[in-house]
């Protein structure tokens, strides 16, 4: 294994580490500003007679700030567009090993950087969706859109009436009625689906009950503004909007019928699709809180160089040396853990880098809490406040020992694997 940057990896690495500097992190009070006056009383917001509304509940937190799609033009312009997707045809064409060291530095700005290169959550999963179960007539009408960052989209899977941490369980229903699909369920958690520029949804359904356990599920695509699709609200991460990634939502499908070919695969096939999709979702999660933690570590840095209490700076406290030594070693160890996963996922693929993937998802957002943690701590009450970015990469980091997995369906599932060699099973 060589982790060590090739000649394309280093000369966008360069690039992204110049954008990231001139034009990014500049831009991060004016993206709280305009946040911030959207969502002031009497602000225009959309209402439910807008076209792309996303009904009552749509306001300031979830449009999109005017800096967002300037920096998505400056972005293009750079070369630095797609670059998740290892599809030469549709995006950049690197491997999961180039790709880490650049999602790395987009993670110092997870709710900029990620979405002015068109790589943010949950479009890239339903990008890489479409490029691999996308018919020809779905990745014309909608990958295509996405791919130029002209709308997004929202990712439909997580139930409130039962335990989605076993995928199983998924209870809304997919029915076939002639030529179209009958689709009935409640979705919560349905990243995306709070953007006004959402224009269709990716939604995980029963198809037949009847089959075997993994077989029981479909996958269909649901414009937005089919009759019978509601968003109820949305759905606040420890009472900030999330809006980076769209907002998540609490979304009903009551009768909501769409064309028969608007399913993704065939009948049967959505938990399988479902988990491909996750995958690589959750190593891209992975490499951003690399550079979030890292970022929580300047930032603790800074604050114990620059504060004294007791009558000595903060960098001679025994205790705060201790968190800055024991935050470059978790980090480090983490980041050599997905780089090691990137690595099997391109060369022996995602299932045979499946103990990785879930070692990764255990590992890094625990990592970054931690780091993030002490940051926090060092800031004292400026940790908690608005004045750095601390508070909300913490809830970022917390949030991702739950999204795509809980640690407890990891840590179980890895269990099962080590036993295996002892059991026979």
């Amino acid at each position: 294994m060589d982790f060590g940057f090739d000649a394309r990896t280093a000369e966008l690495h360069e690039a992204l580490h110049d954008f990231l500097t001139d034009r990014i992190l500049p831009a991060e009070p004016v993206y709280a500003e305009q946040v911030a006056a959207a969502a002031a009383p009497g602000a225009a917001h959309p209402t439910a007679t807008d076209p792309g509304a996303a009904g009552p509940t749509s306001a300031g937190p979830w449009r999109r700030p005017p800096i967002v799609e300037e920096l998505k033009a400056e972005a293009r312009r750079r070369g630095l567009w797609n670059l998740f997707l290892p599809d030469p045809e549709y995006g950049a064409g690197l491997s999961n090993l180039q790709y880490a060291p650049l999602a790395e530095l987009t993670g110092r700005s997870p709710h900029l950087a990620p979405e002015a290169l068109n790589c943010a959550a949950p479009d890239t999963g339903n990008i890489e969706l479409l490029v691999e179960y996308g018919s020809p007539a779905q990745r014309e009408r909608w990958l295509r859109p996405l791919l130029d960052g002209e709308l997004r989209s929202a990712f439909c899977m997580t139930e409130p009436e039962v335990a989605s941490s076993d995928a199983t369980n998924i209870a809304t229903r997919i029915e076939r009625d002639g030529d179209e699909y009958v689709v009935t369920g409640r979705k919560w958690w349905s990243t995306g689906a709070m953007d006004p520029r959402c224009a269709f949804f990716v939604v995980l359904g029963r198809t037949d009950p009847a089959a075997p356990r993994h077989r029981q599920h479909g996958m269909v695509l649901v414009p937005r503004d089919t009759p019978g699709v509601t968003v109820r609200r949305g759905l606040t991460v420890f009472g900030y909007s999330d809006g980076a990634h769209g907002g998540h939502a609490e979304v009903d499908f009551d009768g909501v019928r769409v064309p028969a070919d608007h399913l993704i695969g065939g009948p049967g096939d959505g938990f399988a699709i479902a988990q491909a999709r996750l995958g690589p979702g959750r190593i891209h999660h992975c490499m951003r809180l690399i550079g979030m933690a890292e970022r929580a570590l300047e930032l603790l840095c800074r604050r114990a160089a620059g504060r004294v209490a007791f009558g000595r700076p903060l960098a001679e406290q025994g205790v705060v040396q201790e968190w800055i030594a024991e935050s470059r070693v978790r980090i480090e160890q983490a980041r050599l853990l997905v780089l090691k996963t990137a690595w099997l996922m391109d060369t022996v693929g995602n299932k045979g880098a499946h103990t990785e993937i879930q070692a990764i998802k255990i590992v890094t957002p625990a990592m970054a809490e931690w780091v993030i943690d002490k940051a926090i701590q060092a800031h004292g009450g400026a940790g908690v406040s608005q004045d750095t970015p601390l508070a909300e990469f913490w809830t970022h980091a917390r949030t991702l020992r739950l999204a795509d997995g809980p640690d407890e369906v990891h840590r179980a599932g890895l269990a099962r694997r080590e036993l295996r060699r002892w059991t026979g099973d």
